[in-house]
């Protein structure tokens, strides 16, 4: 018997481990939430690396032998990543957590590029006269393109970027894997918690730090941070490139350097996964400085610190920038 006894032990193990479900995350923000969730039991994979554009990603053989393995597929959903909604119906058996189609999650439709920047005010009238003729043709608007010509659906996807769209979504990865995973279900939700009270008190310590800046003018390269904006009492000026980071033409250019010079931006912010060449030409000869914004976390370790990291790492760049 004693000599079973290792045996025995290493089976039950192998057993409770592989009840575990295989978890797989488009983005390094979602992976780095449900590994908190599942901190101590397994560790998701993730498909989308930080350094690459989610718009536009081309798997790589072990990225769908991920999705292929998964019993769990997190995602924020279509309107990022449309490519993975195709591969997903052809690769893969997994259940599907799409994030933006949650209860509770709260989502924005895009900014009007032309409109992007100005006073609101302005705009609440026109806003109000036209929101019958919007309702009209949503269906149409979400099944078609923007006025860019690029498609995409009527809400911003980018919402992990709002602290609290994180947290509901902590409780309900916790809630999915505890469904699959009953035995696991009090650590799932004990993790999701702890990953609720170290979001908290990042976003805390971002607002405190971002106060000061709330009437700094800057500009964004595309528009992917009204989210993060909107819950730090932020105002972006305007963004470089489009709504999914298609290039500005000659035009959009032109106007972009007429409005840095007239409003006096104080900050250019790039980003890792794309080109600073035409943030340069835009800012020489300006005085607004330059800086990396990351929305996806490029050069931060993955894993269950990776959110609250995120948010730090965004305040530090910012607010960094404005204050020279």
């Amino acid at each position: 018997m004693t000599r079973l006894l290792p045996l025995i032990l290493t089976l039950t193990a192998s057993s409770a481990l592989a009840e575990v479900p295989r978890v797989a995350t488009d983005i390094a923000p979602v992976h780095g939430l449900a590994a908190k969730v599942m901190e101590g039991l397994g560790a998701p994979d993730l498909i989308v690396p930080p350094d690459a554009s989610p718009h536009d990603f081309a798997l790589r053989p072990s990225q769908a032998r991920a999705l292929q393995d998964a019993g769990l597929v997190i995602w924020i959903g279509p309107d990022l990543t449309p490519w993975l909604e195709r591969t997903l119906n052809s690769l893969s058996t997994a259940t599907t957590l799409e994030l933006n189609a949650l209860p509770g999650t709260h989502l924005v439709e895009w900014r009007d590029l032309e409109a992007f920047g100005e006073d609101h005010d302005d705009h609440e009238d026109e806003h109000d006269d036209n929101e019958e003729e919007h309702d009209d043709n949503e269906e149409e608007h979400d099944e078609g393109e923007d006025d860019h010509g690029h498609e995409h659906g009527a809400a911003d996807p980018h919402s992990w970027l709002d602290p609290e769209n994180a947290k509901t979504w902590t409780d309900a990865i916790a809630a999915e894997l505890a469904r699959q995973d009953p035995e696991n279900a009090v650590t799932y939700q004990a993790n999701a918690d702890a990953a609720k009270a170290a979001i908290d008190a990042a976003a805390a310590e971002a607002a405190e730090r971002l106060a000061p800046h709330r009437d700094a003018g800057f500009l964004v390269f595309h528009d992917a941070y009204q989210y993060f904006e909107a819950h730090f009492d932020l105002h972006a000026t305007g963004s470089i490139a489009d709504s999914d980071a298609a290039m500005p033409g000659p035009g959009r250019i032109r106007e972009l350097q007429a409005r840095i010079a007239e409003d006096g931006i104080a900050c250019l912010f790039a980003e890792p996964q794309f080109e600073s060449g035409l943030i340069d030409t835009l800012a020489e000869g300006s005085g607004a400085r330059i800086a990396v914004l990351d929305p996806l976390g490029t050069g931060l370790e993955p894993g269950a610190g990776f959110y609250p990291a995120l948010l730090g790492a965004m305040t530090d760049a910012m607010a960094g920038c404005f204050e020279g």
